[in-house]
């Protein structure tokens, strides 16, 4: 976990992007409150709809995972790939109301009477006095990524009977300077003083959880050889 690692081109894009949307949120924020919510983070703006561009790669990712090297895994691997798939696919499709502004489709009556913002999604939807959204997508969501960030890589390092189940299954493992970062995203979303700071975090943390899923500390679990896959659960385990 602790192993200095050299960042590929690409993880050095994506952290160097999601600082610059994160940075450049808290200057324009501090300095113009109003600009930032009606230009910088408005709804449909370019950081909304950055959110897709992570979310679609893993999806096809994912998938690219299955349909290449599926046959060497196990099940576990390809329904956790499939599941991840279908994870980002879904937040994806919420984040677009499924394309209803896109389309210029309008929204059923059910969804008028029911959700906050009267649009075609679920995370609005609204159960007695309080969104969907706060109840799974923010207290449920935040203790699982928690969960995956800051327990998970010392279960996985300490274990080794949660090593062996991690790789089987294929679960991608932050890397210390992953968790770092993700950490410096939720600490300064904290310095714009606005309710549309959700939308810098929508953004960051989608970015950063791809480049988990592309660069894990396990990244030998995607690689195709089932022979070296096997040698290093043996490896593993000694």
């Amino acid at each position: 976990m602790f192993r200095p690692t050299k960042l590929s081109p690409l993880e050095i894009l994506l952290l160097v992007f999601t600082s610059t949307i994160v940075v450049t949120g808290i200057v324009i924020s501090q300095i113009n409150v109003q600009w930032f919510e009606e230009v910088y983070a408005v709804e449909d703006g370019f950081v909304e709809n950055w959110t897709l561009v992570p979310l679609l790669f893993a999806t096809i990712y994912a998938l690219y995972q299955v349909g290449s090297h599926g046959r060497y895994k196990t099940w576990h691997f390809n329904v956790l790939m499939l599941l991840v798939a279908l994870f980002s696919f879904f937040v994806a499709g919420e984040e677009i109301s499924w394309g209803q502004r896109v389309f210029d489709v309008q929204s059923s009556e059910f969804f008028k009477q029911h959700n906050s913002q009267a649009e075609t999604n679920l995370h609005n939807m609204m159960v007695g006095d309080k969104k969907i959204n706060k109840i799974v997508f923010s207290q449920l969501l935040t203790g699982g990524i928690a969960f995956y960030l800051l327990v998970l890589p010392l279960l996985y390092s300490k274990k080794t009977g949660v090593k062996s189940f991690v790789d089987k299954v294929g679960l991608p493992i932050a890397q210390l300077y992953q968790i770092a970062a993700c950490l410096l995203l939720f600490g300064s979303i904290l310095f714009i003083p606005s309710g549309k700071n959700a939308e810098i975090l929508e953004a960051g943390i989608t970015t950063l959880f791809l480049l988990i899923f592309l660069f894990p500390q396990n990244a030998w679990v995607f690689e195709k050889e089932q022979h070296l896959i096997a040698a290093k659960q043996k490896a593993g385990a000694v």
